[in-house]
């Protein structure tokens, strides 16, 4: 997360991954794969920086 990024966002997701971890073993892949795959959707959706590849 950046630092322009909204605290609330960091926030949401850390209560919700501790929501995770107080779940059955069972079922926390489950939801973390949902996690995953929100994160994934926000990463490709996200604006890109041409000049970041040509950094070194």
């Amino acid at each position: 997360m950046s630092d322009s990024e909204d605290p609330d966002v960091s926030t949401e997701l850390i209560d919700r991954l501790r929501l995770i971890e107080e779940q059955p073993l069972h079922a926390r892949a489950d939801a973390y794969a949902a996690v995953h795959d929100e994160l994934a959707r926000r990463l490709a959706s996200a604006p890109t920086d041409p000049a970041a590849a040509s950094r070194p």
